[in-house]
């Protein structure tokens, strides 16, 4: 069984931060691609970021510059740091893993329970 839990959400006013941590467990051969995704009330879940296992970083256009996503091997955990906050950053935090829990299988894609951001003064 793999878990992935995260932690740090909650709620913090405009131009703050939060940073979000998610930690995977369980049986895992390796770890590929994390990511972090979002979903506000009433439309679809989006990526925010993700970042490959050697460490290359992608980020959706609303959110360059203010959030960072980083990535602890050892620990199999994954981090965003959202700074200069916005309402319209509230939303469902997801983290996503596709990885391997043994050596000769495809990688997968898991995820974990979702941990809520709100902005607001």
């Amino acid at each position: 069984q793999v878990q992935l839990v995260e932690s740090g959400g909650g709620q913090v006013q405009p131009g703050g931060s939060l940073r979000l941590s998610c930690a995977a467990s369980g049986s895992i051969f390796s770890i590929n691609d994390m990511a972090w995704y979002r979903q506000a009330p009433g439309k679809e879940r989006e990526s925010v970021a993700a970042i490959t296992s050697d460490g290359v970083t992608i980020y959706v256009d609303s959110v360059k510059g203010r959030f960072t996503i980083s990535r602890d091997n050892a620990k199999n955990t994954v981090y965003l740091q959202m700074n200069s906050l916005k309402p319209e950053d509230t939303a469902v935090y997801y983290c996503n893993a596709h990885l391997r829990q043994w050596r000769f299988e495809a990688p997968r894609d898991y995820w974990g329970q979702g941990t809520q951001v709100t902005v607001s003064s």
